[in-house]
């Protein structure tokens, strides 16, 4: 009986909870359509993209070997003040935000061009040039999903964490990183 009357006082106590926050507000309209911005276009390309990457991960050497070879471009993607604080020597510049339709065709209108690519986390004991991100939000992501988006597959990522201090790899401007270097 006990129980009964329990029940019974918490079905009162939810009637008169529902009854004082009145009826529920009508759903929210679905926001307008946008044809510029497709979510689920995105998420097919980078699914695609994840497994056209997962052979083009190359180690330190095969990076540095195919960087010199004609026809090859480093693309980095970083801001302008990370680039011009330290960057690979004879990289292209093409910040993240602003790789689009007209800025891809100019730079590397041969979407058969070779891209090497590389971010903040291949690199350690840097945090100015290459501050740490996440790993899921690592630039090399979004750099190598953008590419494949817009139709280049002859790109390749720089696969391994190295230390700037000890790296094979040339960069620019070589004060900073002669600075990185006599800090061990």
């Amino acid at each position: 009986m006990r129980i009964l009357r329990l029940l019974s006082a918490l079905a009162v106590g939810s009637a008169t909870l529902l009854l004082a926050q009145g009826p529920p507000a009508p759903p929210s309209p679905p926001p307008p359509a946008n044809p510029e911005i497709d979510m689920e276009g995105f998420l097919r390309s980078a699914a695609e993209a994840a497994r056209h990457r997962a052979s083009r991960r190359v180690s330190e050497d095969d990076f540095l070997k195919m960087s010199r070879e004609p026809g090859t471009i480093v693309l980095d993607a970083r801001s302008k003040q990370r680039f011009d604080e330290l960057h690979f020597k004879g990289a292209v510049h093409l910040s993240y935000p602003d790789i689009a339709i007209d800025s891809l065709r100019r730079m590397i209108p041969d979407k058969a061009t070779r891209i090497l690519i590389y971010c903040n986390n291949n690199f350690r004991n840097a945090q100015g040039p290459f501050p740490s991100k996440l790993p899921s939000a690592s630039l090399n992501l979004s750099t190598y999903t953008a590419l494949f988006t817009y139709g280049y597959r002859n790109v390749y990522e720089l696969g391994p964490l190295i230390d700037i201090r000890s790296t094979k790899l040339p960069f620019d401007p070589t004060g900073t990183l002669a600075a990185i270097q006599q800090a061990r």
